[in-house]
Order: structure tokens, then sequence, then C-alpha cells
């Protein structure tokens, strides 16, 4: 029993630090023209573009996808979170 309640304070003693460091930086944003953009969405506009690239070079080369419905939109997530990983670690 003394053990049991030993196990859950120290769990519970491990979330507390946890919680007061989540917010110790600053998110990443941009300064376009005045506003304020977070980086995040400046790798998905990145990743549309790069999307659509990928798309004319499959015609190009005549790949047929056996789902496209499903091929472009984790394509896009493939290159956002890639694109988020290479700059913004």
């Amino acid at each position: 029993m003394i053990t049991t309640d030993f196990r859950r304070l120290s769990r519970l003693s491990l979330l507390i630090p946890i919680t007061i460091c989540t917010s110790c930086s600053r998110a990443p944003s941009f300064d376009i023209l005045g506003s304020f953009f977070p980086a995040w969405l400046l790798c998905m506009a990145a990743a549309l573009i790069l999307t659509v690239a990928a798309r004319a070079l499959a015609v190009r080369l005549r790949v047929a996808l056996a789902v496209p419905v499903l091929t472009y939109p984790s394509l896009m997530a493939l290159f956002t979170f890639g694109l988020w990983l290479a700059f913004f670690r």
C-alpha cells in the first residue's frame, strides 16, 4: 500500500516540472508585411508548392497512382513535417 502511494506521488512529482516548462520559449513566427505568421503555416505553403511540383513530375513521368486521394495529402504532410524538422527542429 505504501509503495503504491509512493509511486503515485513520484509520477505526480515528475509531471509538475513538465507542465511548468512547456511554454518556456516563444513560438517561431515570421514578420511578413507587419503581420506575424506561424512557421508551420509557411512550411505548409511551401509543402503545397512542392506537392504540386511532385504531381507535375508524376504526370510527366506517367506514374499511375493507385489512390491519389490519399497520396497527395500524405505527400503534402510529408513535405510539411520534413520542412518543419529541417528548419525548426
